[in-house]
């Protein structure tokens, strides 16, 4: 077992539709009710000391969805940054943006430059959005990096390796998360830090996002707590290092 916090904890925040739905309400409202949550989670990372938090908000797959729901969820997405990127700040949160950026409302990429840029030395929490992001996209880019600096001569094919793989990824240079969560019910990864998540403790629950409360992110947290991560050894290795 763990006696320690994870230090990065991988949302999927699923669930919001389904929300809105029982509750005789159009969608975008439980995509609404989903930002209060956000608020509340990264107010419980930040007070456990958790490094980096990271959320997957919208999919390279979710353009697939009905262009209404698309259009409102990205001006949900500008008016959130405007809303909230002040009193992240203020609390010492540093926020990064990971996708295809280029995709995103010109404004809505303005916004995320500007948020980056007001928040880049904080110290406390950092606080991941992953916006247009596939993890498939993200080992194709990294692959892509590569192959141009092999064509630039600047490195042989040979040299290509898991860690010169990982450098070319988005959040390189934070560490890997311990923890993934995913509400809704639903029992799968969806394209998220495929390569990233080889060695995360899975965690799924029935709750849907809306309600996703402290003491169901404090039962995540118990159960990472209570498993033993081997990372290839035995378990005998792990209670005698």
């Amino acid at each position: 077992m763990t006696d320690s916090l994870p230090r990065h904890v991988a949302i999927i925040m699923d669930g919001n539709g389904r929300w809105a739905k029982g509750r005789n309400l159009p969608r975008i409202a439980g995509h609404r009710a989903g930002v209060d949550t956000v608020r509340k989670i990264v107010r419980a990372c930040g007070k456990k000391g958790i490094d980096v938090l990271t959320l997957f908000a919208f999919s390279s797959e979710n353009w697939r969805r009905p262009q209404r729901e698309v259009t409102l969820l990205m001006e949900l997405f500008v008016r959130a940054l405007q809303q909230e990127v002040k009193n992240l700040n203020k609390n010492n949160v540093r926020l990064r943006m990971i996708g295809d950026l280029t995709a995103l409302p010109p404004k809505l990429q303005e916004l995320i430059k500007n948020s980056e840029e007001l928040t880049k030395n904080n110290s406390g929490l950092t606080l991941v959005i992953a916006a247009n992001y596939g993890g498939r996209w993200d080992m194709t880019q990294a692959v892509q990096q590569i192959a141009q600096k092999v064509a630039a001569g600047e490195m042989m094919p040979e040299e290509t390796s898991p860690d010169i793989i990982q450098q070319h990824l988005c959040i390189s240079d934070l560490p890997e998360p311990d923890l993934f969560i995913r509400t809704g019910g639903e029992q799968r990864i969806s394209n998220y830090l495929l390569w990233q998540l080889a060695y995360t403790e899975l965690y799924f629950t029935e709750k849907l996002w809306p309600e996703f409360d402290d003491d169901d992110f404090d039962a995540a947290l118990a159960s990472f707590g209570s498993r033993q991560r081997r990372f290839g050894r035995t378990g005998e290795q792990v209670e005698n290092a």
